[in-house]
């Protein structure tokens, strides 16, 4: 028994070793296969993209242009959720004053791993055909596998710096598996309405990604403090992440709502709650330091708040200056956690979070989750109509004796099940990425680039060179060149 312990003991505890000459290529090569075949099997186009079906389509349902197709409809917001996942989230990430390249490169792998395999299990849960076994996709097939996505993306801000591109690959796989279930169940078995993801993005892949890092919590951390941190151009980068997000957050909560109203009215709650989110995050920032200096951190990260609590109830009547309160709190709590509960939880906790996602997406997420519940219990016919509290909570089918009350307790339900699925998933995960063959830096060579990439040369290393040229080089390229450089040791 002791020498199984000691072996086991020397298993885990064995040097750190970043070579991922042989996994890495392995997992994507395996996987990437994997897609080709299950795709080859069940993925096939909807009946608004197959072109046999649309033309089929139009002449049962009198269709006469093929603007009416809702590509058209959706393809914008597509474009802007695309930006959000491939450009906000990646730049976003890039604050790390080493670690850039794996912040927007990481994310890039994960977002194109993701959306494949998400396309699958929210196809299976979704949209498999009973009778032919195939899953059907369209334009909003694509946006939902977006999203499945930005719960990855999320939990990734938790472990920023400190894990192997594998270990993001297993995250992924199972991040992705997770949310289609725990989709399926709040959804669909509850029936909640959750169009900007309050609950099934944000408050999942905020608990999901602090489990993880929870699990892998170094002890010796503190080795790469010096690369813990950012410098003036990669602040500057990071800002230029939190702007795509600021700006296309309105299409992100609304591209799956129901055309008209809907729609409309998300864009512009989501829109007035992010406003309102950058002034407190202002105010707190600079009343923060004594001498009312702002903290970017605060500004490229709290100022989203808003647009992460509105995602359930921007599609509910909570009318504008609702949404102004909303984004007025969220901001204030966010940058409050920056201050106050990141280095609390890692002094006590032992919870190291890279990115803040506490403060940005689990909190807020969970908010937005239980806001959205009792603006969805406060929902009357004398607001609404009835039409519209049909429309609006799909109150139709099985559900249509469902009330608002009853529909509140159903969407705090949900809050619940996608932050239990984000904790206990999570732990989970974290356990088999403690395995010690995924390749994973060591303790003092976290945050750094240099682990996983080819890091060209920093020009401040490179004696700097003196060149003295002839200044008629350029006016008669017939006389002979006097150049010369000195090169300065």
């Amino acid at each position: 028994m002791g020498n199984f312990l000691e072996c086991m003991g020397s298993f885990f505890c064995r040097q750190k070793n970043t070579n991922v000459r042989i996994t890495l290529p392995f997992v994507c090569f395996v996987w990437q296969i994997a897609m080709i075949v299950l795709f080859g099997v069940f993925i096939r186009y909807d009946e608004e993209s197959d072109v046999r079906k649309w033309l089929e389509l139009k002449e049962r349902e009198n269709i006469t242009s093929d603007i009416e197709n809702d590509f058209y409809f959706r393809y914008p917001s597509f474009q802007d959720v695309h930006v959000m996942i491939f450009v906000g989230f990646g730049f976003l990430m890039t604050f790390l004053k080493r670690y850039s390249f794996g912040g927007v490169g990481f994310n890039f792998m994960i977002a194109a791993f993701g959306v494949q395999w998400a396309l699958l299990m929210q196809g299976w849960f979704h949209a498999l055909d009973p009778v032919t076994a195939k899953i059907s996709i369209g334009v909003e097939s694509l946006i939902n596998a977006d999203f499945c996505v930005a719960s990855c993306l999320i939990a990734y801000g938790a472990l920023l710096g400190k894990v192997s591109p594998v270990q993001l690959m297993i995250v992924t796989l199972f991040g992705v598996t997770l949310f289609a279930v725990e989709e399926y169940i709040i959804l669909s078995l509850l029936h909640c309405r959750d169009a900007g993801g309050s609950m099934v993005i944000h408050a999942f892949g905020g608990y999901y990604g602090l489990a993880i890092s929870w699990v892998l919590y170094r002890p010796n951390l503190h080795q790469s403090k010096r690369l813990n941190g950012s410098v003036y151009h990669s602040d500057v980068f990071a800002m230029i992440g939190t702007l795509f997000l600021w700006m296309y957050w309105p299409s992100f909560n609304s591209a799956i709502t129901d055309h008209g109203s809907g729609q409309h009215r998300t864009a512009i709650n989501t829109y007035i709650a992010l406003a309102s989110s950058v002034l407190t995050t202002v105010a707190i920032s600079s009343l923060s330091d004594k001498r009312g200096k702002l903290d970017m951190v605060h500004i490229q990260n709290a100022t989203l708040a808003g647009g992460v609590a509105m995602g359930t109830a921007a599609e509910f009547m909570i009318t504008p200056y609702g949404s102004l309160i909303v984004g007025f709190c969220c901001g204030i709590i966010s940058t409050f956690g920056y201050l106050f509960v990141t280095p609390f939880l890692e002094k006590y906790l032992k919870l190291q979070d890279t990115c803040g996602v506490h403060n940005l997406h689990a909190v807020p997420g969970m908010l937005g989750g239980f806001i959205g519940a009792i603006v969805a219990a406060a929902a009357s016919e004398e607001v609404y109509s009835r039409q519209g509290l049909i429309e609006t909570f799909d109150f139709e089918g099985e559900f249509a004796d469902r009330t608002p009350g009853t529909q509140g307790g159903f969407q705090a339900a949900g809050t619940c099940v996608a932050i239990a699925f984000g904790l206990v998933g999570g732990a989970a995960v974290g356990l088999i990425l403690r395995l010690p063959i995924w390749g994973d830096p060591a303790d003092d060579n976290c945050y750094d680039d240099e682990a996983y990439w080819e890091v060209p040369e920093d020009e401040e290393s490179i004696p700097p060179v003196l060149e003295y040229n002839n200044h008629m080089i350029h006016k008669h390229q017939d006389i002979a060149e006097s150049n010369f450089s000195v090169e300065q040791s």
